[in-house]
């Protein structure tokens, strides 16, 4: 005869040993979607709050912001690295940011792009890397350093009203760009390379960009050197995505019925649409910062129309920071409006990226509340199969019940970047969490089975291995 207590502790030793076998049912296929925010340190708009902060003040804020983004279940940052020809990261060539320490070329006593990405990736959350590729000053009046392009080569700058922009017709302003950006690609662990829409600056009243050039021939350096980044970060790293963001207007007049200020495509020498067409890019980031309604720049109208212009992902720039503001009081709903066409417009990749995170962190108009029912679920970055399409290996995968949860231990195999863990729970599947490639221990709510799947860094996806409680 068992003693009660006796029989107490075998039941609850039984409880603790009870493991997972394989299983032949099959999740639900992982859901896809680019969910980023631009930070950005230009003005300390996002990131560092103020310049001059302490290493362990900035890093502290650099924490919160990834805190909350991976609370929403976002799984991406742009983060601003270039912002006036300066660094956000240790550079040789050029001086460090003023947006860090009020000083250009004085050390912030860290490496900011290598912290950042430390701490993303612990999050899983990816860190791309964002340059604007020729502007050398946002204002003139600004101290610079020694080795700022303005005083070490003088000759390929060009005052233009309060600003200075290195020439883009210039060969050594295109491959000054070029290098910087792959000096970043090779030592720097990041997800991704992202442009912005300054190319040529935008037009100030009767004042043009003063060097003779013809919109023909300033859109042809610029594609050249759009052609020419995205072959060259390919060669270095494949795996790294290349993704620029323009005026969300191509061209006035289109679609039909749409207007704008100002051409991109004439004076901004930005053919984004070329670029889309031609594959030179990972992703397109339509800047599409108007309301959805009917009105000569309608959200759901362009982004439609940018979505038949290509077959790579369209991930359009959604302006959360006009939530209750002057320009046009629009509400937190717009937002996720907004998110939700941009899931039912087309068939390219899902994704969508907030400008900017601020917003989020403080939570304007409530957006971040609602956000949490938006973003439900986990969800994995898209694939990139015109570039790689081989999946991952399954990863070793066991399970027991602990405490009333599910421990699980993975044995990721060799080229796995994250694990994405999906629960089956009173019936239903859902995913519990997408996390680094090199975790080892998860710990989930008690399940009824578990699928566990490899993601590398292109996005592709193993076969689940899937284990159900016996």
């Amino acid at each position: 005869m068992i003693r009660p207590l006796l029989l107490l502790c075998l039941l609850a030793a039984a409880s603790h040993a009870q493991s997972y076998a394989p299983l032949s049912e099959r999740p639900p296929a992982l859901a896809r979607e680019f969910r980023g925010a631009w930070i950005a340190c230009i003005y300390n708009i996002d990131w560092p709050s103020s310049p001059g902060l302490s290493a362990a003040s900035q890093q502290a804020e650099m924490r919160g912001i990834l805190d909350k983004l991976a609370a929403l279940k976002m799984n991406a940052v742009i983060f601003q690295v270039r912002p006036q020809c300066d660094a956000v990261y240790a550079s040789s060539i050029e001086p460090w940011s003023s947006s860090l320490t009020g000083t250009m070329g004085r050390s912030p006593g860290y490496d900011p792009l290598a912290y950042c990405i430390q701490q993303a990736h612990s999050r899983g959350i990816e860190v791309h890397a964002w340059f604007n590729p020729f502007r050398a000053l946002s204002n003139n009046s600004q101290q610079i350093a020694q080795n700022h392009v303005c005083r070490s080569a003088p000759g390929i700058t060009r005052k233009f009203g309060t600003m200075t922009w290195c020439d883009p017709a210039s060969s050594d302003t295109r491959s000054r760009a070029l290098n910087v950006i792959l000096d970043v690609v090779k030592r720097y662990d990041i997800d991704g390379v992202h442009l912005d829409d300054y190319f040529y600056p935008y037009p100030s009243g009767s004042l043009r960009f003063p060097d003779g050039k013809s919109p023909a021939e300033r859109r042809s350096y610029v594609d050249g050197f759009v052609s020419s980044l995205y072959s060259s970060v390919k060669r270095q790293k494949s795996w790294v995505r290349v993704g620029i963001s323009p005026f969300g207007i191509w061209r006035p007049g289109v679609p039909a019925g749409i207007e704008a200020g100002i051409d991109s495509y004439e004076q901004l020498a930005g053919d984004s649409r070329k670029w889309l067409k031609n594959g030179w890019l990972d992703y397109l980031a339509p800047q599409l910062y108007w309301r959805d309604s009917p009105q000569k720049q309608s959200f759901s109208t362009l982004l439609n129309w940018w979505r038949q212009q290509g077959s790579r992902p369209v991930w359009p720039g959604i302006a959360t920071t006009r939530i209750g503001g002057s320009e046009d009081n629009r509400p937190a709903s717009e937002i996720t409006h907004q998110i939700d066409i941009s899931r039912k417009t087309g068939k390219n990749w899902n994704g969508h990226i907030h400008w900017s995170a601020k917003s989020l962190v403080k939570n304007q108009g409530g957006i971040s509340t609602k956000l949490a029912n938006t973003y439900t679920q986990p969800a994995a970055i898209p694939p990139m199969p015109w570039v790689n399409n081989n999946a991952p290996a399954a990863p070793g995968v066991s399970a027991s019940i602990q405490d009333g949860g599910t421990s699980i231990r993975c044995s990721p195999g060799s080229g796995t970047a994250k694990i994405a863990v999906q629960a089956k729970i009173g019936g239903t599947w859902r995913t519990m969490k997408i996390a680094p490639g090199g975790t080892q221990s998860i710990t989930i709510p008690r399940a009824d089975a578990i699928a566990v799947t490899a993601l590398d860094r292109f996005g592709n996806a193993s076969a689940p291995k899937v284990l159900g409680l016996q």
